[in-house]
């Protein structure tokens, strides 16, 4: 099985790596600098769960070949989201499968829209990486959990092919019969830990203490949790009790990833996550006053950064 993966960053690089590690024939599709970089250090993981070096296969966008890939991995961020669509096209046959590990749940009709509808199968991982300056992936948790499944839930031949060259690595991936359930849940997560995090300016463990904090965590999930069931969303009945529950449980300096974005002055993917979910709010008239006030703040810091 041929694999390509989008980019060689801290979720592309990290999953990439493991693949490759376990002896999957994984390529990776990158920018002329990274490759430069690759070619001359390799591609390195320092992490709790192993460190692993090795000289990846890397190609460019415009690469002439336009060899056909089995699967596509796609783990950019949601505004590279359609430079990633032109840079795969020239190498998705019809029979492709593109799992996405983006965040949210808009990206899927994105992608729907661009290629066929059943080369799109759901993805979503938990990873808490990133990559230092000089291009090394370091993995820092215990979390790192790739899933992907079919959206109908069916177990269909190229998802048994896929469990079986993926299933082998030392990164927890496995496929999932309830993905879009799973996306769901994931979202809302997300959406809540990056908008209090971000609002704060603080790791979740201050918010937890400070007077107000947990209640307005909760108040935040219970928005999101109600404008997903507006839209009829698959989400379980009390997945905001689960969600705070996690909250709960996390490490008292764990900071959401959009919140490290934030403060080395990077790019945000708050219009993709909180905006989308603000729009569906507006479309289904329900009120939301704390998803309202996490995406101001982050409307200010775009206007302060990027305007």
């Amino acid at each position: 099985m041929k694999v390509l993966v989008v980019g060689a960053g801290a979720v592309g690089g990290y999953f990439g790596g493991r693949l490759a590690e376990s002896g999957v024939d994984v390529t990776f599709l990158v920018r002329e600098k990274r490759q430069q970089q690759l070619k001359e250090n390799g591609l390195k993981i320092k992490s709790v769960h192993g460190d692993y070096s090795f000289s990846p296969k890397t190609i460019v966008s415009t690469d002439l070949s336009h060899e056909k890939y089995d699967v596509v991995i796609i783990g950019t961020k949601s505004y590279h989201l359609q430079n990633a669509i032109e840079d795969i096209k020239h190498f998705v046959a019809q029979e492709t499968v593109i799992i996405p590990l983006l965040n949210g749940i808009k990206h899927i009709d994105v992608l729907k829209s661009t290629f066929l509808e059943n080369q799109v199968i759901g993805g979503l991982c938990f990873v808490e990486s990133t990559v230092d300056q000089d291009g090394v992936i370091i993995q820092s948790s215990k979390t790192h959990d790739f899933v992907y499944g079919e959206f109908t839930g069916i177990e269909t031949d190229r998802i048994q092919k896929i469990n079986e060259a993926f299933s082998q690595t030392k990164a927890s991936i496995r496929k999932s019969d309830t993905i879009l359930k799973d996306m769901w849940h994931k979202y809302m997560f997300i959406s809540g830990l990056s908008g209090i995090t971000t609002l704060f300016r603080s790791s979740i463990g201050p918010i937890r203490e400070a007077k107000y904090g947990l209640e307005m965590i909760e108040n935040l999930f219970l928005e999101i949790g109600s404008i997903m069931r507006g839209i009829g969303a698959p989400i379980d009945d009390h997945i905001e009790n689960l969600q705070l529950h996690k909250i709960n449980e996390m490490s008292y300096d764990m900071k959401s990833s959009m919140q490290r974005d934030m403060e080395k002055k990077e790019s945000i993917e708050g219009e993709h996550l909180h905006g989308h979910l603000l729009t569906l709010a507006k479309e289904n008239n329900i009120h939301t006053p704390y998803l309202k006030m996490t995406y101001s703040n982050l409307s200010t810091y775009n206007k302060q950064h990027f305007a």
